[in-house]
């Protein structure tokens, strides 16, 4: 029997039930953060040797040399014939729609040229290399392939680098497809915080790349953060989450399920409804029940709900956006007659899906918009993975010798106001230039 949270907004209390609902504690503990800083440092001074050992070790690989860890172009492409023509079709499709998407996310090199003759501008460049984390342990995602490797080439990225865990040596047909159709250009099966080093620090085998992207277990996030600076990385995620803000009209079941969507992904996971009618409530909550039996991963679904989920009576809908805003979610469902007039009142979410119909499932695999989004409340500062995450901007700045002496004058009265004054003699040995 579950025992899901019901709230009501208005009581007493409730913003202190609410602040405890959304906590979660997403510091790993001192033994892996020291066990993590063991490994990276293994991989940088021992590079494939140090892989393969651990590989050897967590994966149960019976691989002998990085060779076996290195999956070929042409077992990539074997791979698309092996996966059903209907998965194959799926995979094609959802790679059109997130490619359309992405493109128009590419940014341009733009420039002005003032009276003065000088130019200001911005240009536009991608990553050379990208590291392509795809977990592998209890679930294989082909549709974190497609969400990471195909903003990268959109923005022009050279080399893409995935690595993927095989436990026992085990490939999964549809993510090697999925590799294939996105266009990745080299793949070997590690994982862990083995992998992240390799990618971050570069082995004998393992390209050295300028950034890693891609969700993994908390070994893997740890890595991530230990080896930022080094490498840029995407984000640090969290358990997944999905908001839904409902009027009362919605079929219950639906409700039930879309909470269920991302409640199966982990134990972690949190799915919270909110309301403004407490008996549509109580039936989603008998929704709840009668599905629950009908999941596979069942058991992770419901110690989802008893853990982090909750059922919330709200004033009106108005109020379910404050609220919203409050919980900042990773994914957000306006459940409602008219998600337009909501729209303008949502300030923080992930990705918001609009209507009955749209399921928070569709953005997962191929509606078109990224599904790598911020969690744990980082709505608030941060946006989706995209095309942007892969380019890099730098300042354009060619002056005139007219605008030299403009801009001097001023660097120089705010170079000396500073104390450096290399700086003030740097801009006034320029200020009587003549072209």
């Amino acid at each position: 029997m579950l025992n899901i949270r019901r709230f009501n907004s208005q009581d007493n209390g409730f913003n202190k039930q609410l602040n405890e609902l959304l906590a979660w504690d997403s510091v790993a503990d001192g033994q892996v953060i020291h066990t993590v800083a063991n490994i990276l440092a293994d991989v940088k001074q021992n590079g494939d040797a140090a892989v393969l050992a651990y590989t050897q070790k967590w994966d149960a690989s019976t691989a002998d040399s990085m060779a076996a860890l290195t999956v070929s172009a042409a077992r990539l492409q074997q791979a698309l014939t092996r996966v059903s023509h209907e998965q194959r079709q799926a995979l094609q499709y959802a790679s059109e729609r997130i490619t359309a998407y992405h493109q128009r996310q590419v940014q341009a090199s733009w420039s002005y040229t003032e009276a003065n003759g000088t130019l200001l501008g911005q240009k536009i460049t991608p990553l050379d290399k990208v590291g392509l984390y795809v977990p592998g342990g209890k679930a294989a995602y082909p549709s974190s392939v497609l969400m990471n490797a195909i903003p990268a080439k959109v923005a022009g990225v050279a080399e893409i680098i995935m690595v993927v865990p095989a436990p026992k040596g085990e490939l999964n047909e549809l993510v090697l497809a999925a590799a294939a159709i996105a266009g990745v250009n080299q793949v070997f099966t590690i994982g862990g915080a083995q992998a992240v080093a390799a990618l971050a620090y570069g082995t004998q085998t393992v390209p050295k790349v300028d950034k890693i992207v891609g969700p993994g277990n908390i070994y893997v996030a740890v890595a991530k953060s230990q080896v930022f600076g080094t490498v840029g990385i995407d984000m640090i995620a969290g358990p997944s989450e999905i908001l839904i803000i409902c009027d009362g009209q919605t079929n219950p079941d639906w409700m039930a399920m879309d909470l269920f969507s991302q409640a199966e992904h982990d134990e972690q996971a949190q799915s919270i409804l909110l309301c403004p009618d407490g008996d549509y409530l109580s039936q989603v909550a008998v929704s709840i029940e009668k599905l629950l039996p009908t999941m596979p991963r069942a058991a992770i679904i419901g110690k989802a709900l008893n853990d982090r989920a909750a059922l919330i009576q709200v004033k009106n809908l108005l109020e379910a956006t404050r609220i919203s805003n409050t919980i900042a979610p990773e994914h957000l469902e306006l459940s409602v007659a008219e998600p337009q007039a909501l729209l303008s009142h949502i300030k923080h979410a992930g990705a918001i899906f609009m209507g009955r119909y749209t399921a928070e499932a569709l953005g997962d695999y191929c509606a078109g918009p990224n599904h790598v989004l911020p969690t744990s409340q980082s709505a608030r500062f941060s946006s989706p993975l995209g095309v942007y995450d892969f380019q890099k901007r730098s300042s354009l700045i060619q002056c005139s010798a007219q605008g030299a002496r403009e801009l001097g004058q001023t660097a120089s009265i705010l170079a000396r106001g500073e104390g450096l004054i290399a700086h003030a003699c740097s801009a006034e040995y320029r200020l009587h230039a003549r072209e």
